[in-house]
């Protein structure tokens, strides 16, 4: 699994957490408006009372939805700055041999410093590493024919985990 589906897929999470939180958030407020109907029918200090104690509750779930709210929001930015450093693994004959010894190779954005790195790897995987290389690999010239091109130039990280712990980065390759 890529880390667009992993983003993808948190961020269907969160959407459908969003909308459980409205639903949640309705019934309460049917249940302020049938407390004031009941308090128009008995006397006039009864009336009074519940009304004062449906505006608290009309307030209390107030409170409970922008707190609802807020707390996604910090997460998709967590998620879309993963998103963004670490493009794709990098599997090659080399990078498998490195495995053997913790060390994977990735992909990265070309401003990302080692510390980011160092703070997706954990965030995506689980495993805290030990240490973060990082690279920039200048592409190469080839010919097409008569014509020279020239592959992209790219930012590589090479992060060593401790020992024991593995990750599965070419699932299914």
């Amino acid at each position: 699994m890529g880390l667009l589906d992993r983003w993808s897929k948190r961020k269907k999470q969160e959407q459908l957490e969003k909308t459980t939180d409205e639903k949640v958030v309705e019934p309460a407020k049917t249940a302020v408006k049938a407390v004031e109907t009941k308090a128009v029918k008995t006397t006039a200090k009864k009336a009074v009372s519940t009304k004062v104690a449906a505006k608290k509750t009309s307030t209390k779930t107030k409170k409970e939805e922008t707190v609802a709210v807020a707390v996604p929001a910090a997460e998709e930015k967590k998620n879309i700055l993963v998103s963004k450093v670490l493009i794709k693994p990098l599997v090659t004959e080399k990078s498998a041999i490195a495995e053997s010894l913790n060390k994977y190779s990735f992909l990265v954005h070309r401003s990302a410093n080692k510390y980011q790195v160092k703070q997706a790897v954990f965030e995506i995987y689980g495993v805290k590493p030990t240490a973060v290389n990082v690279t920039n690999v200048q592409g190469k010239w080839v010919r097409f024919g008569r014509s020279m091109g020239r592959h992209s130039d790219f930012r590589k990280a090479i992060v060593t985990l401790p020992k024991g712990k593995t990750i599965t980065i070419h699932k299914g390759v």
